[in-house]
């Protein structure tokens, strides 16, 4: 499945034009669900905490028990002989990916050292700061780590978010705000999510049920360095539905402002706007570019 266009994908040793096949059909990866991926950005000129987008795509690997192949390093050295082909007003989706070739125990659990790698470059653009979107709740839930590889980007989790968003758009709403297994707030079907009442900023603790995003880590230090107050906590739906702003943090937009939960309507978002400026801000700066 492509989301955009000017697709160059890395594999087997070296770049191709287009959306190629990478896989075949008895790849483990196929048949077992054994795959993880990671995703980044480019846009002006700047691929914002790639490094670390990089590193954790090694560390999903290894929770789905796949053998990384490359060092974060020698990905880094790919991705950017691929971007280069890129212009600086291109916004490209970075998106490197693994998957176990071989079985072993009755071709149920991934071999080791049977590993398949690609990366995969697509120019789509950047939502544009003014879109919102819409949230509703859905009777599906983050599972917990004795239930799945909540501790990976792995693709075997996303049926599940599959499942909120069309009961979301079924209702008419953009997206679904999830609970976790003590039904309380967890993140949405897309993104981590963040809240705002009396000019504080709020978002749910990090408690294995959710990945713990790279954009969510980078917003929360920008908004430390600010001298805004933020805290990391228990978070039911009420609270959302008495909220003054909410927002959502993921790579694919960075931030995203929430124009209603429910028969919620949030009627600011002012501290939206600042957090998506001090990111920017961020982004464009030197200590970012020397990343």
């Amino acid at each position: 499945m492509t989301i955009g266009k000017n697709i160059r994908t890395f594999f087997d040793g070296k770049w191709h034009d287009g959306d190629i096949a990478v896989m075949r059909a008895a790849d483990h990866g196929i048949w077992q669900g054994s795959s993880v991926f990671d995703g980044a950005r480019m846009f002006d000129g700047v691929t914002p905490d790639l490094d670390k987008h990089l590193a954790r795509i090694n560390r999903s690997a290894a929770a789905l028990m796949i053998t990384p192949t490359l060092s974060p390093e020698a990905m880094l050295e790919i991705a950017r002989d691929g971007l280069s082909a890129y212009g600086r007003a291109q916004a490209v989706y970075i998106r490197p990916m693994y998957w176990a070739i071989d079985g072993s125990d009755l071709g149920v659990a991934p071999a080791e050292n049977s590993t398949g790698f690609a990366l995969c470059l697509e120019e789509v653009p950047m939502p544009p700061a003014e879109v919102q979107t819409t949230l509703t709740r859905t009777r599906f839930r983050r599972p917990v780590l004795e239930d799945a590889v909540c501790n990976a980007k792995a693709g075997c989790l996303y049926p599940n978010n599959a499942r909120m968003l069309v009961e979301a758009k079924a209702k008419g709403f953009g997206n679904a705000l999830v609970g976790d297994a003590m039904g309380n707030v967890a993140e949405t079907a897309t993104a981590n999510v963040f809240m705002v009442k009396d000019g504080v900023v709020f978002t749910p603790i990090a408690n294995g049920t959710f990945l713990s995003g790279i954009t969510r880590a980078r917003h929360i230090a920008n908004i430390k360095a600010a001298g805004i107050e933020i805290h990391e906590t228990v978070l039911t739906f009420d609270d959302f539905a008495a909220a003054d702003e909410v927002f959502l943090s993921g790579n694919f937009g960075k931030i995203n402002s929430v124009a209603r939960f429910d028969d919620t309507e949030y009627r600011s978002r002012r501290m939206t706007d600042r957090i998506r400026s001090l990111y920017m801000d961020w982004a464009l700066s030197a200590e970012a570019r020397a990343a």
